[in-house]
C-alpha cells in the first residue's frame, strides 16, 4: 500500500475511535414552565 492510502486509514481509524470513546454527559430534564393564563382581549363598541 502506498503512504497516502496508510496516512488517510490511520486518520480514519482515529476518527472513529475518538467518535466512539466521547462520553456524554447524562441527560437531566426539568419540568416546564407554567403558562401564562389565559385572557381575553378587550373589546371595544365601535358603534
Amino acid at each position: 500500500m502506498s503512504n497516502s492510502v496508510k496516512i488517510v486509514l490511520g486518520l480514519a481509524l482515529v476518527t472513529v475511535a475518538a467518535a466512539c470513546s466521547r462520553e456524554e454527559p447524562p441527560m437531566t430534564y426539568s419540568e416546564p414552565a407554567a403558562p401564562a393564563p389565559v385572557q381575553a382581549e378587550p373589546t371595544y363598541s365601535k358603534y
